[in-house]
């Protein structure tokens, strides 16, 4: 899973990649962790276009109704398994508040036969970013205004080539939902029903890894396995 990772900061890269003007006005950090601001692009209600906007939002979902804001430090990451039914994440999924999350890069840890863990950066071999598949929310905070957040979806990755290889040995192995660009308006149209369907994992083929920051080594899967859905 993943508690740490790069936004796109590049506003017209942004823009072009997702279809979505990007607020001349916003900013966000370099790197973003659990309660950080970052960009995420979802539907507008208006019919006119442009269709789709970007807005900045709290890494972590929070819920209508909690009134901790240190939530946000467990829910940066849901599984899509049980999305629909856990009451930190059920209210988005089933209202359909569905977003994408514009990333450059993912850290993620990496443990060696000893149990040390070193930071690696996951990324596109084909260095486009990457849109991440999410649920955001209206939550509440310290001053009683509604704040959006989100969440990013996962989903099981023991028998992903590239990320079984990542976190704990004992540890489950998770990944975000990357979509493919042709899944972008796909995703952010998707009735509640249809959403189980489009939780896949990447291909391993289209990812490559690297010791993150600037070691030489790199690793890049080779193995050309299809998304398929869980």
């Amino acid at each position: 899973m993943c508690a740490n990772y790069r936004p796109v900061s590049d506003k017209a890269r942004l823009q072009d990649h997702f279809g979505a003007p990007v607020p001349t006005d916003a900013n966000w950090p370099e790197e973003v962790r659990s309660m950080g601001l970052a960009p995420a692009v979802r539907l507008r209600d208006e019919e006119a276009p442009p269709r789709r906007e970007v807005f900045l939002a709290q890494f972590g979902l929070m819920p209508f109704w909690a009134k901790d804001p240190t939530v946000a430090r467990r829910t940066y990451n849901a599984r899509s398994e049980t999305a629909d039914t856990k009451p930190n994440f059920r209210d988005a999924w089933r209202r359909g508040h569905r977003c994408i999350i514009p990333a450059e890069c993912l850290y993620l840890p990496r443990y060696d036969e000893t149990g040390k863990a070193t930071r690696w950066q996951l990324s596109r071999t084909d260095g486009a970013p990457m849109g991440i598949a999410g649920l955001w929310s209206l939550g509440w905070s310290h001053n009683g205004a509604p704040v959006p957040s989100f969440a990013m979806l996962t989903v099981n990755a023991e028998e992903h080539p590239l990320l079984r290889t990542f976190h704990r040995p004992e540890d489950e192995k998770r990944m975000v939902v990357i979509l493919p660009e042709s899944d972008y308006e796909k995703w952010l149209n998707c009735p509640a029903e249809a959403m189980q369907g489009m939780m896949t994992r990447y291909p391993a083929a289209s990812l490559t890894a690297e010791p993150a920051p600037g070691a030489p080594a790199r690793l890049t899967a080779i193995s050309t396995e299809s998304c398929t859905s869980t």
